[in-house]
């Protein structure tokens, strides 16, 4: 009888065991999902935008609008001149600029 009942033990032991492996390597599957969120960018804020367009040289800004990947600004080039400016949402690069009207 102890007999049996130290080899059932055994068994259920066993199984407890590969089935802790087996869990422990169902887990580490997602850890390798924030891997990739992490080198997803992050979009500047409008004060970032700001900053930027202010080192580059624009005077006067007078507006700064999120649009879907990148941001619209209006604002004075260095000779004065009133522009719109698009600039990239994650790299913070103008795209475009043209002459307000």
């Amino acid at each position: 009888m102890k007999t049996r009942h130290a080899v059932i033990t055994s068994i259920l032991c066993s199984a407890l065991l590969m089935g802790g492996v087996a869990q422990a390597q169902t887990h580490a599957t997602p850890a390798a999902a924030p891997q990739a969120t992490s080198q997803q960018q992050t979009a500047l804020t409008i004060r970032d935008v700001y900053d930027r367009m202010e080192q580059q040289g624009y005077k006067n800004i007078r507006e700064i609008e999120r649009e879907h990947r990148h941001f619209d600004v209006k604002a004075d080039d260095a000779q004065g001149q009133r522009v719109k400016i698009r600039v990239d949402m994650f790299t913070g690069e103008v795209l475009r600029s043209r002459f307000d009207d």
